[in-house]
């Protein structure tokens, strides 16, 4: 198989599979609880605490751990409602057109018309913040992407022979869509999901830096950074710790979409690159 034989491929697998097996196995591989105050305030990186101690005494490796399961968790959840909700929306506008595709695809453009994440901003602060909201804000101005997409992909293959074919044979539009339409565009929205994560995983922390994501005692690398900015001069570990913990999950995730993509056809790299422009 062609993904076999690329090591880049492989190498950004075997990278995003032990990232997610850490995230996953957070709770049993951090040393301590990562809500145990029980240490002393600040103490700097040390054999016992890698990555110090925050101003309550919590071992920050620790809540790392527990920070990066729920940053990842929560990135994962956002790609797969963003994805879903968007590639639904564009298949069904591409293929039935009409009223319903206009309107949505209107408001499609005024999401798309505004700065995403200050109108996530703007969006999460109506909402009340919290994580789940931050979610909901981040899935309310992302999913118009996918659905051009899969829009622009529908309206390629909707007057293509083999569909033509399975009308004249009868074939129900559910029918023509899961077997014929959606299989078409799975592949670039696929690919465009696994590159944005690393994206949508700054973005989310970001807003809980911002005070409109998960919000203490919950541990989440967005938040933890929030909470430790004041210290950046004395105790400079309380916030690049987690902010090294955002930048390799990014990297790796990033390194796994491009080596994702490369290993595709060509055919299907040129339709991934075309229409995330």
């Amino acid at each position: 198989m062609k993904f076999l034989s690329d090591r880049r491929f492989l190498w950004a697998s075997a990278a995003v599979l032990l990232l997610l097996t850490v995230a996953a196995g957070a709770e049993f591989l951090a040393p301590y609880d990562p809500d145990l105050q029980a240490f002393v305030p600040l103490d700097p990186p040390s054999w016992a605490h890698m990555a110090g101690t925050d101003r309550f005494g919590r071992d920050l490796f620790s809540r790392i751990l527990v920070g990066l399961q729920t940053s990842v968790l929560s990135t994962l959840v956002l790609v797969v409602a963003v994805t879903s909700i968007g590639t639904a929306t564009g298949v069904l506008c591409g293929y039935r057109g009409g009223v319903l595709d206009a309107i949505l695809m209107r408001v499609s453009d005024v999401v798309l018309a505004f700065p995403g994440l200050v109108f996530a901003l703007a969006v999460a602060a109506v909402l009340g913040g919290g994580l789940q909201n931050a979610v909901l804000a981040l899935a309310f101005i992302g999913w118009p992407k996918y659905a051009r997409i899969a829009r622009s992909l529908t309206l390629a293959v909707r007057g293509s022979a083999f569909v033509d074919a399975a009308k004249l044979a009868g074939s129900s539009d559910a029918r023509i869509l899961v077997r014929h339409v959606l299989p078409n565009a799975l592949g670039p929205v696929f690919v465009t999901a696994v590159l944005d994560i690393g994206t949508m995983l700054m973005e989310l922390a970001g807003l809980s830096f911002l005070g409109l994501g998960a919000r203490p005692p919950t541990a989440e690398l967005g938040n933890m950074m929030s909470a430790g900015r004041s210290m950046l001069q004395s105790s400079p570990w309380v916030v690049l710790a987690p902010g090294a913990a955002i930048l390799l999950a990014v990297a790796i995730f990033n390194f796994f979409g491009d080596a994702l993509r490369d290993a595709l056809d060509p055919s299907t790299r040129a339709r991934v690159e075309e229409y995330s422009k």
